[in-house]
């Protein structure tokens, strides 16, 4: 027999064996990465503002929420976030009627966290649910609380009280919350804006228009009758002061009229000719003037000086 026919049975042994190895120690490796992913693939991360909610066959067994590593059991727990920051709902536009029967439209939003997430995942089950019945509730405590109002109290700045509104309803919007344990909590509601319905804006918009120009007229004639009491009031000074006034220039001009009469008869007296004298000179510039036609005796003591004479 030749010896290209035979085979070694032990040297093909030695190999069948190598590759034996070799597939063991690849498997080992295959199933180490399998391992690894499967334990990777379960760390969970929490962050800071976030729980972490883990469920096994949908209930919930856990939450985390400090941050760092966890865990889960691979196939079995599931895991799922939740916010644990503060979060900001606008609330859905409403009418409502106010004190005085007025319809108006109110438009809120609302800043919320979730304090106790098992409570809420238990009532709400979900963000949006909660943020519903949160609304529902801010809903019905702002048209109850508004409904005690006046239009004008609300809509008027100086006459409002939607600060201390505010945070009314707030208060009682929690206090319903905690009553059927959503696990949430409202840090505030605020009013953005109201508005009238547009079949009644027209009307409102004429009477508060007709209310100004009442009250225009009203501080225009009360202007008018403050007006007519200064200048009375005024008018009557000014008599009594010129009254006053023209009083004591008499009494000056009295007093000046005697001091003078008095003067003139000191010196009149010590010259009794020069006195004649000045009396008929001043009498002429009273009765002569360029078209004065006078007929005298031409021996008349009154055109003695008229004729030229000095003696």
């Amino acid at each position: 027999m030749s010896d290209q026919n035979v085979v070694n049975m032990n040297e093909r042994g030695g190999n069948n064996l190598q590759w034996r190895k070799y597939i063991k120690l690849g498997m080992f490796f295959v199933i180490l990465f399998v391992l690894l992913g499967i334990l990777i693939s379960n760390l969970i991360i929490v962050k800071e503002g976030e729980y972490k909610v883990i469920r096994q066959f949908g209930e919930v067994v856990r939450i985390e929420s400090e941050p760092g590593l966890t865990y889960k059991i691979p196939f079995i727990q599931s895991v799922s976030t939740l916010p644990k920051y503060q979060l900001t709902y606008d609330v859905s536009e409403a009418e409502i009627n106010t004190k005085d029967k007025k319809r108006i439209i109110i438009d809120n939003y609302a800043v919320w966290r979730i304090e106790d997430p098992k409570k809420m995942i238990a009532n709400a089950r979900t963000l949006e649910s909660a943020e519903s019945r949160m609304e529902e509730f801010i809903y019905s405590v702002t048209r109850t609380e508004l409904g005690q109002l006046d239009y004008d109290e609300i809509i008027n700045d100086e006459k409002s009280s939607r600060g201390s509104l505010n945070d009314r309803i707030t208060e009682k919007v929690n206090e319903l919350l905690d009553n059927d344990n959503y696990g949430i909590i409202v840090t505030d509601v605020r009013m953005k804006r109201t508005d009238l319905p547009a079949e009644n804006e027209q009307s409102v918009y004429t009477r508060m228009i007709s209310e100004r120009q009442s009250k225009a007229q009203e501080y225009l004639s009360k202007g008018d009758a403050d007006k007519n009491v200064i200048i009375a009031k005024t008018d009557k000074e000014v008599k009594e002061i010129l009254s006053k006034a023209q009083a004591d220039a008499e009494e000056i001009r009295a007093d000046g009229e005697g001091g003078a009469a008095k003067i003139y008869n000191e010196a009149f007296s010590k010259d009794p000719s020069f006195y004649s004298l000045y009396r008929t000179l001043e009498s002429y510039k009273k009765t002569i003037n360029g078209e004065t036609v006078i007929v005298l005796p031409s021996d008349s003591p009154y055109a003695h000086f008229l004729m030229g004479n000095t003696n």
